[in-house]
């Protein structure tokens, strides 16, 4: 995949800290930010995932009474 240079500007505090958890892991700090990146992008899928899990775990009696197999091809009048 080809790569993109992005540029980004933070305190020394937080440069040095990804400097040394970079070296920490034998990888580059470039490497490491992007690992970063890629671990916070899938975690907000997971997250997504799990809140749309628990979502139907709530309120499956809901949708069944509103979607099951009684109700097949209609829906109820709104009141």
């Amino acid at each position: 995949m080809p790569k993109t240079q992005l540029n980004v500007r933070v305190d020394a505090d937080t440069a040095r800290a990804a400097r040394e958890r970079a070296l920490a892991r034998g990888m580059s700090v470039n490497r490491y930010i992007e690992d970063l990146v890629r671990r916070d992008a899938g975690e907000q899928g997971r997250m997504f995932v799990d809140a749309a899990a628990d979502f139907m775990r709530r309120y499956e009696t809901v949708f069944a009474e509103e979607f099951g197999p009684d109700t097949e091809g209609r829906r109820r009048p709104v009141e």
